[in-house]
């Protein structure tokens, strides 16, 4: 087994406990690729079919609005995204994911994970906990954005995603922040 394999089914364990039976079931619903700087891994479009698994690198979730390119979310190493709706409604995507960086990505298949859930129990107990946990940041991100104010949002990106600080271009951290780039300059000035 890769590495790669086995830390991210380490991950997944650290989420809600896999015996080593459920953790060589889980190989068969995984697939590993690497992402080139600019390639898209989801495209406008496209019916979401994985939840993806950055091992290395960074992502980027982002959406076009009045011709405007709007960050959604990041990931870095060892962190989760997809596009939450079009994975469970099966619909085309309205979000893009694309590859800030030269990335290394684990694929995990809705359709075999899906078959996994209905026969063993330690797999559906790890969906709910992936799900939960995804749910929590979701409100999180929004709460954020109603009660902080835009110092208070780029301070805890400083505190809880420093890479993204070092690694995103400016107007992508300014939008998943939901200001200009003039107002996150002057922030920055000041911290």
């Amino acid at each position: 087994m890769k590495p790669i394999v086995r830390e991210y089914l380490d991950t997944l364990s650290g989420l809600s406990p896999l015996s080593p039976q459920t953790r060589e079931l889980l190989l068969n619903c995984i697939s590993t690729r690497t992402i080139s700087k600019g390639e898209l891994l989801l495209e406008h479009g496209e019916v979401c079919k994985h939840i993806y698994y950055v091992d290395k690198g960074l992502m980027r979730i982002f959406y076009y609005k009045d011709k405007r390119d709007i960050t959604e979310w990041f990931a870095g190493d060892k962190q989760f995204l997809f596009s939450v709706r079009s994975y469970f409604e099966e619909t085309p995507s309205k979000l893009i994911i694309e590859a800030l960086e030269d990335s290394e990505v684990i694929l995990l298949s809705k359709e075999k994970q899906e078959v996994l859930i209905k026969t063993n129990l330690e797999v559906a107990n790890l969906m709910i906990k992936a799900f939960s946990y995804s749910l929590i940041l979701s409100q999180k991100r929004m709460e954020s954005i109603q009660f902080e104010s835009a110092k208070e949002r780029y301070v805890s990106l400083m505190e809880q995603q420093p890479e993204i600080i070092h690694k995103a271009p400016l107007q992508y951290i300014a939008s998943f922040l939901g200001i200009t780039q003039e107002t996150l300059s002057r922030i920055r000035s000041k911290i």
